[in-house]
């Protein structure tokens, strides 16, 4: 709380600028608080001094809150007592405002330019029903975090304006995923963060957006994730592990010999399998409704049909738990198999790729395979086989003449 400025009367202003009515007052108390009240500015009217002179006379009334500050917080209870009470009291303010609003101009101003933007983006990401939703959660915890680590903005990290939020605060936020993470993610978390500030611009919640001019550029011709090679692929497949989910062995073995992604693996349904042709046919949730590439077939030989098997055409072939516990369970079978990677699910995809390109596949296939509707997509696993290729010559012994 800023600085008190006493008037005479043991009061001062808490927050309220000039025009905005009310205003949120304190007034000072004998017995060590502060007691809080809203001034109401009535207008004014034309009076008449004793001397005869006319001037001016302020109208104002207040509203007592019943609500209480210590005027010199000693105890951690004390100051969250102190911290509480005046976002309760500031609550009351604007509604008082919004009141006065109505019954002058005949609307409100929308609320939440006022509320917290946590609660907000909570909430935004409740309602939200896309398949990225889990990131833009994780865009918020990631967020919170470094507000509560930054000495400037630890006291954001719980109740924040909208209008707190500042580009210098976006831009330092980038910086910290930058620092906190490797390869795309950091890219893919702020996009996540930028997608759901752009909604509330959209919803008038915040009047500027500040992530615009911000970014964080990656190389989307590199590829930055850990690949699997054959060999590690049939060390992986030789490697038991004990209680495993055996649906998340067969699931994960079939995205390395198919390269589909976790989001369309845990949908496949026996109706997806051609039994007759041999082949898998299925839609990209990632591009569905939005790319005419979403369709995607791949022929199955005769290893993928045993992985596959047979069921009702409406059941699912891989029943699969949540994302996080697949990605557990892989982490784990990756290091029972001695493979010093960080490999994640999608790791799967960019190994295929990676692994039929080696072996003599054109890159228009490739794609095909993959769903790209653009080669550009694929490019960057041309440029991955030919560093391994390089890092293959590399490692023969130094030639020496």
């Amino acid at each position: 709380m800023a600085k008190k400025n006493y008037r005479g009367n043991n009061t001062y202003l808490i927050e309220g600028n000039t025009g905005d009515n009310p205003k949120l007052m304190g007034q000072s108390l004998s017995d060590g608080r502060d007691s809080l009240y809203l001034e109401f500015y009535l207008g004014y009217e034309v009076a008449e001094s004793k001397n005869g002179k006319t001037y001016k006379k302020v109208n104002r009334s207040t509203e007592r809150l019943g609500l209480y500050l210590w005027q010199a917080p000693r105890t951690p209870l004390e100051r969250l007592h102190n911290k509480e009470t005046l976002e309760i009291a500031k609550r009351i303010r604007f509604e008082r405002g919004q009141e006065l609003l109505e019954r002058a101009e005949g609307y409100r101003l929308k609320k939440d330019r006022v509320i917290n933007l946590h609660t907000w983006y909570d909430d935004f990401v409740e309602s939200y029903t896309k398949s990225d939703k889990n990131k833009l959660r994780r865009a918020h915890e990631l967020f919170v975090e470094y507000l509560s680590g930054s000495n400037k903005y630890s006291h954001l990290a719980t109740t924040m304006r909208p209008d707190q939020l500042t580009k210098e605060m976006v831009q330092a936020f980038t910086d910290f995923l930058q620092h906190r993470f490797n390869g795309e993610t950091p890219h893919t978390l702020y996009a996540r963060f930028k997608k759901v500030i752009k909604a509330a611009v959209d919803a008038d919640v915040i009047r500027k957006n500040p992530c615009h001019g911000v970014s964080i550029k990656i190389d989307k011709n590199k590829l930055t994730k850990d690949i699997l090679s054959l060999d590690e692929i049939r060390t992986l497949i030789a490697t038991p592990v004990e209680r495993e989910n055996p649906n998340i062995r067969r699931a994960f073995i079939f995205c390395l010999y198919c390269g589909l992604r976790w989001c369309d693996v845990k949908d496949l349904t026996f109706a997806n399998v051609d039994y007759a042709n041999r082949v898998l046919r299925f839609e990209q949730n990632k591009t569905k409704g939005h790319s005419s590439a979403s369709g995607v077939v791949i022929p199955l030989n005769d290893g993928l049909l045993r992985l596959v098997g047979t069921g009702e055409r409406g059941a699912l072939i891989f029943p699969l738990p949540s994302h996080t516990m697949c990605l557990k369970a892989l982490r784990h079978w990756v290091r029972r198999a001695g493979i010093d990677k960080h490999i994640t699910w999608h790791c799967a995809r960019h190994s295929f790729a990676t692994n039929i390109l080696s072996n003599g596949a054109n890159i228009k296939t490739v794609a095909s395979l993959l769903g790209h509707s653009d080669l550009r997509h694929t490019e960057k696993y041309t440029r991955a086989v030919d560093s391994l290729k390089e890092a293959a010559i590399n490692s023969l012994p130094e030639l020496e003449l």
